[in-house]
């Protein structure tokens, strides 16, 4: 199955409407000390000993710099039987680009 992505324009208005996403972001600690936009921080490398701190009843949505860890996150926790996960096109430097650019790039 493939993995449903999500531009930020879109996150971004379904945040401020309130909707219980729940942002899982999978960089390293520096880069998340760098920037963030508030997302639960569990790095790629730790995700598969940590998938029990997630619950399968939110709809998460996985963030990264640019989109392909979080792609990697997304489908280990698709795997792991997670059917509310999506994917951020484009990662934190897309939120910077097009929703937020207080939000530093690196």
């Amino acid at each position: 199955m493939a993995i449903p992505e999500i531009r930020v324009e879109e996150l971004k208005r379904r945040l401020d409407a309130g909707e219980n996403l729940f942002l899982l972001d999978v960089r390293d600690e520096s880069e998340y000390e760098i920037s963030n936009i508030g997302g639960r921080l569990i790095p790629l490398p730790e995700l598969s000993r940590r998938v029990n701190e997630l619950d399968a009843s939110q709809t998460i949505v996985a963030l990264c710099k640019m989109g392909s860890r979080s792609l990697k996150a997304a489908q280990l926790l698709h795997n792991a039987g997670f059917e509310k996960v999506w994917n951020l096109a484009g990662g934190i430097h897309a939120w910077s680009d097009r929703v937020d650019r207080s939000v530093p790039k690196y």
